[in-house]
C-alpha cells in the first residue's frame, strides 16, 4: 500500500481500476484548512493524463508493471514479434498495443516491453538509437549561417529534421523520446 502523502515521481499504483503512474506532485499545507497532494497522473495503459488532488491520507495498492527485455524480431501482416531473450518465446502486438515505439527501432535491436498482471500494454523503445539516413537533400554551400534543418528519412522509414551538412548514408544519433538529431556516430 502506498498512501498520497509518501508520492513520489514514477510511483505506479491502482485508482479505480486503472494503472496510474505519477508524473509530478507537490504537497501543498495551506495557511487554513487540511493539507492535500496535488498530482499529475498517466494511466499507463491508455496514456490518458489527468490532474488530481489527494488527501495525504488516502491509501492505494501498489502496482507493479513488468519491464522485460525482448529483442524486436520483425514485422509481418500488421503484427509485430518480440522475442524473450532467456526461453526464446515469441509473442505478436499489434499496432493498437505498440503505437509510434517502434518509429526508431531496426529489427534485432532490443525494447522493453510493459505489461501489467500478464497483459502487455506498451512497449519502450531504447531512449537512443545509432540509425543511417538513406534520403535527404544535398545541402545548399553557403547556407549555414542560419542553422538551417532538412527533412531526412532514416533507414527505419522515420523522418526527422537535421542539420544541412547530413547527406544520405550518415549514420546519425536520435533520441527517440523527442526524434532530435543529437549527431554523427
Amino acid at each position: 500500500m502506498v498512501s498520497a502523502g509518501d508520492f513520489r515521481n514514477g510511483v505506479t499504483f491502482e485508482m479505480d481500476g486503472n494503472v496510474m503512474q505519477i508524473i509530478e506532485f507537490q504537497h501543498v499545507k495551506p495557511g487554513k484548512g487540511a493539507a492535500f497532494v496535488r498530482t499529475k497522473l498517466r494511466n499507463v495503459i491508455t496514456g490518458a493524463v489527468i490532474e488530481k488532488t489527494f488527501s495525504p491520507t488516502e491509501k492505494f495498492e501498489n502496482a507493479y508493471v513488468e519491464r522485460k527485455e525482448m529483442q524486436y524480431v520483425y514485422e509481418d501482416g500488421g503484427l509485430n514479434y518480440f522475442m524473450d531473450n532467456e526461453t526464446y518465446e515469441q509473442i505478436p502486438l499489434g499496432k493498437d498495443v505498440i503505437g509510434d515505439a517502434l518509429k526508431f527501432v531496426k529489427e534485432g535491436e532490443n525494447v522493453r516491453v510493459l505489461s501489467y498482471k500478464g497483459k502487455v500494454f506498451g512497449v519502450e523503445p531504447p531512449n537512443f538509437v545509432e540509425l543511417a539516413v538513406t534520403a535527404t537533400e544535398p545541402g545548399v554551400k553557403g547556407d549555414t549561417a542560419t542553422g538551417a534543418s532538412k527533412p531526412a528519412t532514416l533507414e527505419t522509414g522515420a523522418e526527422i529534421m537535421v542539420p544541412l551538412f547530413v547527406n544520405e548514408g550518415d549514420v546519425l544519433k536520435i533520441d527517440t523520446r523527442s526524434g532530435e538529431y543529437l549527431g554523427r556516430v
